[in-house]
């Protein structure tokens, strides 16, 4: 109990002070975690994307107006507009980062369906014997089912050595005139 007791002066006696910085430091790993996740990044981009579509609508409208008033002959061509492929550019730019944000979101269900798949039930570990639940696995178990894919990648990875020898083994010459 001695040991946990507070020094003058240590980082805990001030206390106003300590926790900002915790704070602030679980806010940074907070937004370090949703940078990751591509289905908050998505959550993120679909606002800018709508802005990004309504600027591009109303630049395209105004360089719409403008150029019906030079055809009509209203207006000269010394007017400056906005450009409309600067502002389509943006707009693809957005589109093309949700759609990656979508497909490691797909590939990330794919990955855990998968694992959940091929490893269904969890095994017990001796740090957390209090989340033991009754769809686990004991060691045993685990061990012949990891042993079972091992066997399985080992013929996999045979299979596919025999195929490529034989394949290099066809496109060799058969014999030098």
């Amino acid at each position: 109990m001695a040991s946990q007791q507070q020094q003058p002066g240590g980082p805990m006696s001030q206390p106003g002070l300590q926790q900002p910085t915790s704070l602030q430091q679980q806010q940074q790993q907070l937004s370090q975690q949703q940078d990751f996740d591509p289905v908050h990044r998505f959550k993120m981009l679909i606002p800018q994307l709508k802005e990004s579509l309504q600027n591009l609508m109303k630049i395209a409208s105004l360089n719409l107006a403008h150029n019906t008033s030079i055809d009509n002959g209203i207006k000269s061509s010394d007017a400056s507009v906005q450009r409309f492929d600067k502002s389509l550019e943006e707009f693809y730019a957005l589109c093309d980062q949700l759609e990656l944000c979508l497909r490691l979101a797909y590939e990330c269900l794919s990955q855990s369906i998968d694992s959940a798949k091929h490893s269904p039930n969890l095994v017990p570990t001796a740090t957390k014997p209090d989340t033991v639940q009754t769809e686990s696995m004991s060691y045993a178990q685990y061990l012949g089912m990891i042993k079972s894919q091992i066997s399985c990648a080992k013929d996999i990875h045979n299979a596919l050595l025999e195929c490529s020898k034989k394949i290099a083994g066809k496109g060799q010459p058969q014999g030098i005139m």
